[in-house]
């Protein structure tokens, strides 16, 4: 099932609380421009293989190209997504899913302006989840089936992104060990933006199908069909999000850049390239099983696998313990403040 763009706007226009609540969705994917998508270019911009403006046109590019070629082979993960949470389809359904998406908002935009790179997958899965479990005032409204899968991406890029990390970069070190390094640090400021390249392109396969999945629950809501099983996401949706993507990390993902990409581990060219390969591999693999899992996590935990490979004190685990406790309180704290945004809408509307 699916829907036509002259169709969605015909509704919009018709439906103020879908028009309001497509706004939201649109606000939560430019904040996910700002804090996920920089982690995509972080060590190429750290290592000085691209500047800035240039990595962020090229993210905003692959993320767009990411998204559309993945979702044309699996949409796997939007259906996750999809149906991760039950929300019945009432008016006041629409109005759960709304101001959860303003508590994802509130979360993310908080945690750009201190620089700390949170999970805004972990955010909207968090925020629907309190959202539908103050819809229905308990626990009816979680997939159990499909919110575990949340679970295995935890572990998923936590262990295989830091293992990976570390075993491409010994075996990099290997490889170019007999090549003189003015040679290696010029191949490698090419594969460098080639990394990066390939880790917005796996960003917008990964996150752009998490928020396509809520988009295309926002639609269904609003025309009272809370009980589609499955859906084929248009075209027009696509491009909207990645183009509203893009824009976010323009806007302000150096923030995100500088944490990721220089305090947290000095990387040269060939380690910065070992991270994003390391990334990329996760990423690819996650998205064709359908599981959910953060960029975010999946970048950083590869980095450290990389600075750690070398030495402990290679990795800056000051900055890395704000990061962790920053993820471990995005689910009880953005699915708190998603139930409190419920109960409040629901109070004035």
């Amino acid at each position: 099932m699916s829907i036509s763009f002259p169709d969605f706007l015909l509704k919009i226009t018709t439906e103020p609380m879908l028009m309001t609540t497509t706004i939201l969705t649109l606000a939560v994917i430019l904040v996910n421009g700002w804090t996920d998508a920089p982690n995509a270019i972080a060590t190429c911009v750290s290592t000085r293989s691209m500047s800035a403006e240039s990595a962020v046109f090229m993210a905003a590019i692959f993320n767009f190209l990411g998204l559309f070629f993945m979702t044309m082979i699996n949409s796997k993960v939007a259906q996750t997504i999809y149906g991760m949470v039950d929300f019945e389809g009432t008016n006041d359904a629409l109005v759960a899913l709304c101001a959860s998406l303003f508590a994802i908002v509130i979360w993310a935009t908080a945690a750009w302006w201190f620089g700390i790179p949170t999970s805004e997958s972990h955010a909207l899965i968090a925020g629907i989840s309190g959202a539908a479990i103050a819809l229905h005032n308990g626990l009816r409204g979680i997939n159990f089936s499909e919110w575990v899968k949340v679970l295995y991406g935890l572990a998923f890029s936590t262990f295989l992104g830091f293992g990976t990390g570390g075993i491409i970069v010994r075996i990099t070190e290997l490889i170019f060990r007999p090549i003189s390094r003015s040679r290696a640090n010029t191949f490698f400021k090419n594969a460098q933006i080639a990394g990066g390249a390939a880790m917005s392109f796996m960003h917008g396969a990964q996150d752009g199908q998490k928020f396509m999945g809520v988009f295309m629950l926002v639609i269904f809501l609003a025309d009272g069909r809370a009980n589609v099983s499955t859906f084929q996401i248009p075209v027009w949706m696509i491009i909207l999000c990645s183009a509203i993507m893009g824009l976010g990390t323009a806007i302000g993902g150096y923030r995100i850049i500088k944490s990721v990409g220089m305090d947290m581990c000095r990387l040269e060219k060939y380690q910065g390239f070992s991270a994003d390969m390391a990334a990329a591999f996760c990423l690819f693999v996650s998205s064709m099983t359908g599981i959910p899992v953060s960029t975010t996590h999946t970048k950083t935990a590869a980095i450290m696998g990389v600075g750690a490979a070398k030495r402990l004190s290679s990795v800056n685990w000051g900055i890395v313990s704000e990061m962790v406790m920053t993820w471990i309180l995005t689910f009880p704290g953005c699915g708190l403040i998603g139930f409190l945004m419920v109960k409040l809408f629901m109070t004035i509307l």
